[in-house]
């Protein structure tokens, strides 16, 4: 009598670990060491729905668009931030006044007010908060703890659309490039394009040339073009499909403004979307490279760049890796290979002027970093500017 055994079949490969998965491991291990107490909140705020704001659209008939979102109860958070540290800017000067006041009780009362009155104007003229707001860039958000969604977008009698949808930190980039009159300014890795048509509605672009290497990304790009700006102004803009890093030997030193917005893990993305997911298994080498192809990126753009002229880097993630670190080398290399140097700018004052719509990291050496929140659940977006020197 023969007795037959049957094994139980094996699976002929290991269960296959969903890429956003991955993404969450991978950013519970590092990000809880680098936020710490903060990252529970941030984490829930990366797994829960995205808040947009609403980029008006400058060249449509926008000033109804305008009323329509103020009676929902949403606000332009770059012409409001001013106003709101006016009065932290009045209250902090009223307080260095008195210091100076109980300071110097030897002086005469008329000087006691001269020195209250320089001290009160110099607080409230504040160079870096006068001087960082582009008023041209018109952004609505919801307030804090408010997730109405926005209506999607309408054409105005010429159709032109009358807003772009997009993440309002993605704004902060732009922002701090502070694009000035006539400035020939370089989007080195422009698709799908919200950064682009947000340097377009300041109105100041002498010339805009905006680069991605992906063909068709840059098709998206002219999609969006096509579908928000005027003919006119699109002849302003040109549109190419290069290698970001050979930026530098093709245009050297031309621009006065770029913008280097770099691949990414793009954090968000990654552990909510399994398509095109840079976690996925087959990305591994793609994904440990991402921080020589930011500096390369980077690289590029300094080069691209006259001397005096400003380059803003950004990303959409959390990781030192691909921020500040980024950030150090490429001002190591800029000085050892090209004799070039670099001085990072203080963009501290960018967390007083919108610390009511984003929730910033307090720790970032250099730069700013704009944190996922439940309340104000925008980013992450990390930016940080420099000027060559």
């Amino acid at each position: 009598m023969f007795l037959i055994f049957f094994s139980p079949k094996k699976a002929a490969t290991a269960p296959r670990i969903p890429p956003t998965r991955l993404a969450l491991h991978h950013f519970d291990v590092n990000y809880s060491l680098q936020l710490k107490d903060q990252w529970p909140s941030v984490r829930a705020g990366l797994l829960c729905e995205q808040k947009y704001g609403a980029l008006l659209n400058n060249f449509s008939a926008v000033h109804h668009v305008a009323q329509e979102l103020e009676l929902l109860n949403a606000t332009d958070f770059v012409s409001e931030a001013p106003k709101k540290v006016q009065p932290w800017q009045r209250g902090a000067a009223a307080e260095e006044a008195g210091r100076g006041e109980s300071v110097s009780q030897e002086g005469s009362g008329e000087g006691r007010t001269v020195m209250q009155a320089e001290t009160m104007t110099q607080a409230e003229t504040s160079p870096p908060l006068r001087a960082s707001i582009t008023s041209n860039i018109k952004c609505y958000t919801f307030p804090r703890g408010d997730i109405t969604r926005f209506r999607p977008a309408r054409p105005d009698t010429l159709g032109l659309l009358d807003y772009y949808l997009m993440d309002a930190a993605s704004l902060l980039p732009v922002l701090a490039l502070n694009v000035q009159p006539d400035d020939f300014v370089l989007d080195l890795c422009a698709a799908p394009g919200g950064k682009t048509l947000a340097l377009l509605q300041t109105g100041l672009c002498g010339h805009l040339a905006a680069n991605d290497i992906s063909i068709s990304r840059t098709k998206r790009l002219y999609q969006i073009l096509h579908s928000y700006i005027p003919r006119e102004v699109r002849e302003t803009v040109s549109v190419t499909s290069c290698d970001g890093r050979d930026w530098g030997q093709l245009e050297g030193g031309t621009f006065h403004k770029v913008l280097v917005d770099v691949p990414c893990t793009t954090d968000r993305h990654s552990v909510m979307e399994q398509d095109n997911n840079i976690f996925h298994k087959r990305r591994t080498k793609e994904r440990q490279m991402l921080p020589m192809l930011q500096l390369q990126l980077l690289m590029a753009g300094i080069l691209a760049t006259k001397p005096g002229g400003e380059v803003v880097y950004s990303t959409c993630s959390i990781s030192p890796l691909q921020n500040e670190y980024v950030i150090e080398r490429a001002v190591e290399v800029a000085e050892a290979q090209y004799d070039i140097r670099i001085h990072v700018e203080d963009l501290s004052h960018f967390r007083t002027l919108f610390q009511d719509t984003f929730s910033f990291f307090s720790d970032c050496r250099m730069g700013e970093l704009v944190l996922p929140h439940l309340t104000a659940n925008f980013g992450p977006m990390y930016f940080c500017k420099l000027r060559r020197m």
